[in-house]
């Protein structure tokens, strides 16, 4: 992974440890949604939630758009991508852990 990967996944990481932006996220996950509708669905004022969902913009979490007087925001996959490819590179060590542990534990009498 290359530098700015690596940049681009810690601020992935730093935003997603908030619980508010995760609520914004799981409130703009299957349509893009207004400041308002998002404030008013997580509970938050619209000025905490405009500066959540500024965080996850620069996170490359969320994106948003112009929709005549309104801005929309809606989750951006591919920021989300590079933080499950990260992920991800720790599946096949742990698949690999997990394996030999049950054939040691197969090989045990005592099961």
């Amino acid at each position: 992974m290359d530098a700015e990967a690596v940049e681009d996944v810690d601020l992935a990481l730093r935003a997603l440890a908030d619980g508010n932006r995760r609520a914004i996220l799981r409130a703009i996950r299957s349509a893009p949604r207004s400041v308002g509708v998002i404030a008013e669905e997580v509970r938050l004022s619209q000025q905490t939630t405009s500066h959540h969902l500024g965080v996850l913009r620069k996170a490359g979490l969320a994106l948003g758009t112009r929709e005549g007087t309104r801005h929309l925001f809606a989750v951006n996959t591919d920021g989300l991508a590079a933080v499950r490819s990260y992920l991800d590179d720790f599946w096949p060590s742990k698949l690999s852990a997990l394996k030999t542990a049950l054939e040691v534990r197969e090989g045990d009498p005592r099961g």
